[in-house]
């Protein structure tokens, strides 16, 4: 068994989690997450209301005794969104673990503690997390430059991003962006996190809830079928490379482009109809990071988890016959 600071503390067989997805983060995926010795999150906003959310964190329990979390992500939206009412409903499910994202989250992270809740906040930038940090929270999630979604407009890939908010953060750090495999695990350990956050990876899984094109065209996906989308916005996301996000791209770059201009091709409910339900890969915006270069398989969650578990494992005690002895501790006390 792999045990670092964050399987301590959060009471997580392995250092993998799966974190939010909108439309993918159900009982469906999360269950069987857990199940294989994983922090899974159920994503709140994907259920339409908080009453929704209730009864989704109830099926996920039918579903697996192990402990899962919620994401509640915070953004400016057109419609307004109760996040109060969301948070009072993971709260009074008993919910232990909260993932929070997108605005400043200071308001509900003093409400989860004090119910309890443990709190990981997912930051781009190291001064993110440092404040973030300053407002209570238990863990940071830092998403490096190749992660699907939102990556910030600081271009700073986890290479750098990791060790320079190890250096900084006190609390248990989490890495994002570009894992899949058990040597990225290993060596996200060895920059100074204490496990990985994989979304991806766990979308490719037989049990996540999308269209089997889409897992199918994540295998089939290198490293370079991505797309950067919204820049000129100043809201910087990362998604699977098709003629719908090129589209976007090509119209977001002309002379007083507004979001306007691209939103019948972003919209996220056309993107969950043709391309996660439906299976038209080409007919909507999706999300995927650079680690579809890295996935070669749909595999079950279970699959997937040991996998990687098994081949961090072989590298670190295969290190272990390579480095000096001091060498050798240090690196087991992650």
């Amino acid at each position: 068994m792999l045990s670092t600071r964050f399987t301590e503390e959060f009471g997580i067989e392995h250092p993998i989690v799966c974190g939010g997805m909108t439309a993918v983060g159900t009982a469906d995926l999360i269950a069987p997450v857990a199940n294989a010795g994983a922090l899974g999150f159920l994503t709140a906003l994907t259920q339409p209301t908080p009453e929704a959310l209730a009864k989704e964190i109830a099926r996920c329990r039918t579903m697996t005794d192990r402990p899962f979390g919620v994401n509640l992500t915070i953004l400016p939206t057109l419609t307004p969104v109760p996040y109060d009412e969301y948070r009072e409903a993971i709260i009074d499910s008993g919910i232990t673990i909260v993932e929070t994202a997108g605005s400043n989250p200071a308001e509900h992270v003093a409400a989860f503690k004090k119910a309890g809740v443990k709190v990981i906040h997912k930051a781009v930038a190291v001064r993110h997390a440092l404040k973030a940090e300053a407002i209570g929270v238990d863990a940071i999630s830092i998403d490096g430059f190749e992660c699907a979604g939102h990556p910030g407009n600081d271009d700073i890939p986890g290479l750098v991003l990791i060790p320079a908010a190890a250096r900084q953060v006190r609390i248990p750090l989490i890495a994002s962006g570009g894992f899949a495999t058990g040597s990225g695990l290993v060596a996200a350990l060895a920059l100074g996190a204490s496990a990985v956050n994989m979304g991806t990876r766990f979308v490719a899984s037989t049990e996540a809830p999308v269209h089997q094109n889409v897992k199918d065209q994540i295998v089939a996906n290198d490293e370079r079928a991505t797309q950067l989308v919204f820049r000129e916005f100043n809201n910087t996301a990362r998604v699977a490379r098709n003629t719908i996000s090129e589209e976007i791209a090509r119209r977001s770059a002309q002379p007083g482009a507004t979001f306007a201009d691209v939103a019948d091709l972003a919209s996220g409910a056309r993107g969950r109809d043709r391309v996660l339900t439906h299976g038209d890969m080409h007919d909507g915006m999706w999300w995927a990071g650079q680690a579809q270069g890295l996935i070669d398989s749909v595999q079950s969650c279970q699959e997937i988890v040991d996998g990687i578990i098994d081949e961090a494992d072989r590298i670190i005690t295969g290190l272990g016959h390579t480095i000096p002895a001091t060498a050798r501790t240090a690196s087991q006390a992650v």
